[in-house]
């Protein structure tokens, strides 16, 4: 059962709600990674020339650094190449995805979501490799009825293993601007931040016998759901299509990364690098740490690790040492 939040009050009704939406979460994930990956799998041997492996990308154009999926003209690049706008009509949503795959990143981008009535709305921000045990790392954006707070999912995937769901209410309206979400992947760690502040850190547990996504490159995706079956309110509150299209938009990636390369099957960054690059060894420092818990406290509705209807027996090894 999903843990009462000392700030908030729910009722008995609201936990098949919530487990529907975390299987139904997990069930379009895999949907989201085969189509998309599929598209990309066809380009796998065409490999993204770069004049040197430098291993920052910075703040480049969309048309450098990705290429739509899926969903064709609801997918529009403008701005001259600096702002990326996702839609969804009643006949399909969109996405996008990055050139290249990376091992090991941080990655920033700024996001503005559906605004208004936003019901049964999906939006997906998040690395994944490619495969039967792939490794994943996921933002997830559910949308609600006017009035109603997104739903700021997360997970963790290791070599296919998921369900390693924490969800937040945000503190401000992701619709009205745009806000950056940030995915750092490290050898140690793995850190979720929100404009800057860290919301959930998984540390690397393999000596205790935990799986961490560390051998298998990843690359950036993003899509614009219907998932009106099981987003809102178990299903109950339906989109509203004569709001359609419905729009979110991106800006501002920025990433600092080991760019994979295919032919060489190893990335750019080298041992050089792993000593002098911060984000590479960096975690959370104590202070860092008391500020997320601060902020899991106040703002976060569910946690796999206290779900213990979901998990009889007991989460995953790593809820001990988080």
């Amino acid at each position: 059962m999903p843990p009462r939040n000392s700030n908030q009050s729910r009722s008995k009704s609201f936990i098949p709600y919530l487990a529907f939406i975390i299987f139904s979460a997990i069930f379009v994930f895999k949907v989201d990674v085969i189509i998309s990956q599929t598209i990309s799998s066809a380009r796998r041997n065409v490999e993204i020339a770069t004049s040197a492996p430098n291993v920052v990308i910075g703040n480049g154009t969309f048309h450098r650094h990705f290429i739509v999926s899926w969903g064709e003209s609801r997918a529009r690049i403008l701005e001259d190449g600096e702002l990326l706008e996702l839609s969804l009509d009643k006949f399909s949503g969109s996405g996008f995805e990055s050139k290249k795959e990376f091992l090991f990143g941080k990655i920033d981008m700024q996001i503005k979501l559906v605004p208004g009535d936003s019901a049964g709305t999906v939006t997906t921000y998040y690395l994944s490799s490619e495969g039967d045990h792939h490794d994943e790392i996921d933002f997830e954006f559910l949308g609600n009825s006017s009035g109603n707070p997104y739903t700021l999912h997360t997970n963790v995937f290791s070599q296919g293993k998921g369900e390693r769901e924490q969800q937040f209410f945000l503190w401000f309206d992701p619709t009205e601007d745009f806000h950056t979400y940030t995915i750092l992947w490290n050898p140690r760690c793995i850190l979720f931040y929100v404009d800057g502040i860290p919301i959930r850190e998984f540390k690397n547990l393999e000596r205790r016998r935990v799986p961490f996504p560390k051998d298998q490159p990843m690359r950036i995706y993003s899509s614009l759901w219907d998932a009106e079956e099981w987003a809102t309110q178990h299903g109950l509150v339906k989109t509203n299509w004569t709001l359609a299209p419905f729009t979110a938009g991106y800006r501002n990636f920025s990433a600092e990364a080991c760019v994979w390369s295919y032919k060489t099957k190893s990335s750019a960054c080298n041992s050089n690098d792993f000593k002098s690059k911060r984000w590479l060894k960096t975690g959370l420092d104590s202070r860092s740490r008391a500020e997320m818990k601060r902020l899991q406290k106040k703002h976060m509705v569910y946690d796999y690790c206290k779900d213990k209807w979901r998990f009889p027996k007991g989460p995953g090894r790593e809820c001990k040492f988080q």
